[in-house]
């Protein structure tokens, strides 16, 4: 089998009202997304999503007539070019949508296929009041979620911690709660000083009172030595690695023992294969894995299929902050995911990764 065509489709869809993240100081007006479609030899095309691949056409010819199957070598691959541009794991997760197709079987399966299911957190996006946070706890419990991730912000840490506080009281104490603090990376032009470690010890001591299950990302990446400091001595779970870049940089991490819950998103991270790598690694060493996921559904289901495959946990991240951000804004190319009625998020049984393209939606979204 032979890789004979690789094509990139550009999406965008408009979003009205805009949606604010908390680690973005700029509103989005449009949601931007990259379809990635492998086509072989004998018929079979893969899809895949996640980082938007700018410049990956320069790079286009090194995979061109190789074997999808040799996903190591594609990885190397990947990692060569990885150095040098952009983060192109989507590819990667296309190629292993052709491998479960090939094989009959979920992408699951060929990661161990440990779970077909997994609890889902609604991770929060946006800076609510306190009384807002709080109904939007008590909406994702009504729909069956068991936790959800409030994110706070480094310049608005009272109002935060009062959003953490409200939601605790809304929803009681059997509910998980997380806080995000987004301090291991920026985003473009942000050049904020971060917050100081003792600054972040006390904000932490705070969330540890509310019964806060994890601190994500409370430092930046440099700072393992801190991340190791509050965990000591405050005694709250510290978790990271969502955008680490480089498998070496993660199994530094995961060696100097930083955390409890690795992080890595393997549609913009370090892949699927290596993430594989990264969660036997944590396991072995009394430590959790469950992936970042912010980008749409195929990314989502990129890191549902490694995850299960694993046995991750204690959750799969779940992108949701109704009314700004649904299933259907995320997935506006296929058919969206969602939880059952028990929280959970179901690994589709179909070969490979099981998503369901709509190409009306991408011919209509395509810029």
């Amino acid at each position: 089998m032979r890789i004979t065509a690789i094509r990139l489709t550009r999406l965008s869809l408009p979003l009205d009202p805009p949606f604010h993240a908390a680690w973005d100081p700029t509103p989005r007006t449009s949601f931007p997304a990259t379809l990635v479609e492998v086509e072989t030899d004998e018929g079979i095309t893969g899809v895949g999503s996640g980082d938007t691949m700018d410049g990956f056409e320069a790079f286009e010819s090194l995979f061109l007539g190789t074997d999808p199957l040799q996903i190591l070598n594609q990885v190397r691959r990947i990692e060569t070019i990885n150095f040098h541009g952009g983060r192109y794991w989507p590819l990667e997760a296309a190629l292993w949508d052709i491998i479960g197709q090939v094989t009959g079987v979920p992408v699951s399966t060929l990661f161990g296929g440990a779970r077909d299911r997994l609890p889902a957190y609604a991770s929060s996006g946006e800076l609510l009041s306190p009384g807002a946070r709080a109904e939007s706890a008590l909406a994702a419990r009504e729909l069956g979620f068991k936790a959800m991730k409030i994110r706070i912000a480094r310049n608005r840490l009272t109002e935060g911690i009062s959003a953490v506080r409200a939601a605790r009281e809304a929803v009681g104490d059997d509910f998980d709660l997380m806080v995000d603090l987004n301090q291991m990376w920026r985003m473009s032009g942000d050049i904020d000083a971060a917050l100081p470690l003792a600054k972040v010890q006390r904000v932490a001591a705070e969330l540890h009172d509310l019964g806060v299950l994890w601190l994500e990302e409370p430092l930046p990446q440099v700072d393992v030595a801190g991340a190791q400091r509050v965990r000591a001595q405050v005694g709250i779970q510290i978790s990271g690695g969502e955008m680490v870049r480089s498998i070496g940089e993660m199994m530094t991490l995961v060696e100097s023992d930083a955390f409890d819950i690795y992080q890595p998103d393997v549609v913009l991270a370090v892949g699927m294969y290596r993430a594989r790598q990264v969660a036997e690694c944590a396991n072995l060493r009394h430590r959790q894995f469950t992936p970042h996921t912010w980008s749409n559904g195929l990314g989502l289901l990129a890191n549902l299929h490694v995850a299960a495959g694993v046995d991750a946990g204690p959750y799969i991240e779940f992108p949701f902050d109704p009314p700004g951000w649904t299933p259907e804004r995320r997935d506006f190319f296929m058919a969206p995911l969602m939880i059952d009625e028990h929280g959970d998020l179901l690994v589709p049984q179909h070969p490979g990764l099981g998503a369901q393209i709509d190409y009306d939606a991408v011919r209509r979204y395509t810029v």
